[in-house]
């Protein structure tokens, strides 16, 4: 019985799906949102580089619970929601969410630092507080059970933020259906360029380590780096070596005073 429960926590770890744990479908018959609520609170505390003015969204905490109680009426279905519009409210929860537990247990160095019961059990991946209709949810469930195996779009990665320094940044506007496709292309095209993040040379990567614990779903349709010079100006040889930046975790929180 232990080797079982152990087995099955090893659906993820520190936040990177190791087994398939894919989420069954929740029938619902709600009706597509709109997220201006979201779209006007990153406006105003998230910088065009994606630092988040976390004491800002606490003092706005109102307005945020409005919005992730609109979340929390409406679980996305097949039948009166298109794809994107489906993708659109998946990333924007996933990233309303984390900011909510950032601000919940605020001031912490690093989301990693969040812990609810056992240690050696539990990430702040794994707690389960995401209420939508009568489902409740942690972000492991929305990342790796929902988004990831639904949708099969490897730009997700460059959207879904972690509230960490090494993580790609908060977008400082909403994800939505009409303008998913041009918004995740920027998002790849921005991270690649942070050279804090990736430093792309014609015959030398220096990669985030997204790119190696994710790597299966850039090479679906061809090598990594076929799938990175997509989204860059730098003409990549196709022999160019690679190597991984160390990752940081330390909060991506707006210095105070700026």
């Amino acid at each position: 019985m232990i080797r079982i429960l152990y087995v099955a926590l090893l659906c993820f770890t520190s936040g990177v799906l190791l087994i398939s744990c894919k989420v069954k479908d929740y029938p619902s018959d709600s009706r597509p949102v709109t997220h201006e609520q979201w779209d006007s609170l990153v406006k105003r505390h998230v910088t065009p580089a994606g630092w988040i003015d976390y004491r800002g969204f606490q003092r706005d905490s109102n307005r945020l619970k409005a919005y992730l109680d609109l979340l929390s009426r409406h679980h996305p279905n097949d039948e009166f929601w298109s794809r994107e519009e489906r993708l659109a409210y998946w990333i924007n929860a996933y990233n309303s969410f984390t900011v909510k537990l950032v601000i919940d247990h605020y001031p912490v160095e690093s989301i990693k630092d969040i812990k609810r019961g056992i240690s050696f059990v539990n990430t702040v991946w794994d707690i389960k507080f995401i209420d939508i209709e009568e489902r409740t949810y942690d972000l492991n469930n929305i990342e790796h059970g929902i988004i990831r195996p639904k949708f099969d779009e490897p730009r997700i990665h460059f959207a879904l933020n972690c509230a960490a320094k090494s993580c790609p940044k908060l977008r400082n506007e909403a994800y939505t259906a009409e303008r998913l496709d041009e918004q995740l292309t920027e998002q790849a095209e921005y991270f690649l360029q942070e050279t804090s993040k990736n430093v792309i040379q014609p015959g030398q990567l220096k990669l985030s380590k997204i790119f190696n614990w994710y790597k299966g779903d850039f090479t679906d349709n061809g090598t990594l780096i076929e799938y990175i010079d997509q989204y860059t100006k730098v003409d990549i040889q196709p022999d160019a070596g690679i190597e991984y930046l160390d990752y940081s975790w330390a909060l991506n929180d707006l210095p105070e005073g700026e």
